[in-house]
């Protein structure tokens, strides 16, 4: 390396604490809530909803980004890239894929809550299995397409510290890397995966509570997991993207030379970008309250689950496997002649419901909307 090529590393470790210590905290609780979130959908529920569709793609999502994770915490702690360039690049993409992706994916809850609020009749052919998994698979294509591109840009660099050559990653963009390809990427994405999600949130959230402000449209019960649902979705929006996206903007346009700022401003949008990255990637720990506090079936679950149940998805009730299991072994124990105690008896254990015995049915019915 030539003396003229030499690039001196810039002190970084502050970010890098920063980022070990959110990216460390995301990843355990991350992996953990949408593993069980994936594994409830698939397993217990069967998808049969038109929602559960959209949110097993965002935990898929965000799933797909905390396994990257590990890669980055290495990198935050060491100060040094040791993988290669194509899993920087890998990396830098993922990222991208989880944060347009997310918005991507609660724009079609908003909408899917929209449709079946404000026009159930009209739109309903809109809520099928099949028009679901198509813009899902639309939202993928979209957002991997985008991906290409942002790989591209996301390479590795080296710099000198201490006498030693340090390859870096997710750093050090060029003023003319952002001029010439970057900004114009940032502004595309900006548009099609946030500014429109944006949009499209607001408006819905909007009509909606119009419509349950209405006098005699809903009952109470609905809407206030209807309103539970919007205030979790404008929650995540405010907090994760929001923030970064805004932030983002006006960074690229410092970098790219449409607006003029001093060195000590641009300094200053940059560490505030390092904060709202971290606040982006919390987005796959705050996704999980959509599915907990937003879908009868799948709260349940998780409730029934620690009590040694399980969720029947075909007629919407719970089996209670332990309460069949201490039957089964009575039933073993007992003598031939008293046959006709032992069943007076479990009638009489299950009198709250003694056209099914087996069953434990839930409170609320589980409606069209939720899972």
């Amino acid at each position: 390396m030539s003396a003229a090529n030499i690039t001196l590393c810039k002190d970084y470790s502050a970010s890098h604490q920063l980022h070990l210590v959110g990216y460390s905290l995301i990843f355990i609780g991350g992996l953990f809530l949408n593993v069980a979130a994936i594994w409830i959908f698939l397993y217990y529920l069967k998808l049969k909803s038109v929602v559960s569709f959209y949110m097993l793609n965002l935990a898929v999502s965000d799933l797909l980004f905390t396994i990257s994770l590990p890669f980055r915490i290495y990198y935050y702690y060491k100060g040094e890239w040791p993988f290669g360039n194509v899993l920087c690049q890998i990396s830098g993409s993922v990222f991208q894929i989880n944060m347009y992706g997310s918005c991507l994916f609660l724009m079609c809850i908003n909408l899917d809550r929209f449709v079946a609020i404000v026009y159930p009749l009209r739109w309903r052919h809109l809520r099928r299995p099949k028009v679901a998994r198509l813009l899902c698979l639309v939202v993928w294509v979209l957002i991997l397409m985008g991906s290409v591109p942002v790989a591209g840009v996301h390479r590795t660099t080296e710099c000198v510290k201490h006498n030693k050559s340090i390859t870096l990653c997710f750093e050090s963009f060029s003023d003319g890397l952002w001029q010439k390809g970057l900004f114009p990427l940032v502004i595309l994405a900006e548009i099609l995966g946030f500014l429109l999600p944006l949009t499209a949130v607001m408006y819905c959230s909007i009509r909606i509570f119009q419509k349950l402000c209405q006098a005699d449209t809903i009952h109470s019960m609905r809407q206030q997991k209807t309103i539970r649902m919007l205030v979790v979705n404008l929650i995540i929006f405010i907090i994760c993207f929001v923030p970064y996206n805004v932030i983002l903007a006006a960074y690229g346009m410092i970098k790219a030379r449409v607006i003029q700022a001093e060195p000590a401003m641009r300094d200053s949008v940059r560490q505030a970008l390092v904060v709202t990255v971290v606040l982006t990637s919390m987005n796959c720990t705050l996704d999980p309250l959509i599915y907990y506090f937003n879908t009868e079936g799948f709260r349940n679950t998780l409730k029934k689950l620690r009590r040694g149940q399980a969720w029947d998805s075909e007629i919407g009730t719970v089996q209670n496997r332990v309460a069949e299991e201490r039957s089964c072994k009575a039933a073993i124990r007992v003598k031939p002649g008293a046959k006709k105690i032992l069943v007076q008896d479990s009638i009489l254990r299950s009198e709250s419901l003694p056209f099914a015995p087996p069953k434990l049915f839930l409170n609320s019915p589980i409606e069209d909307s939720e899972i």
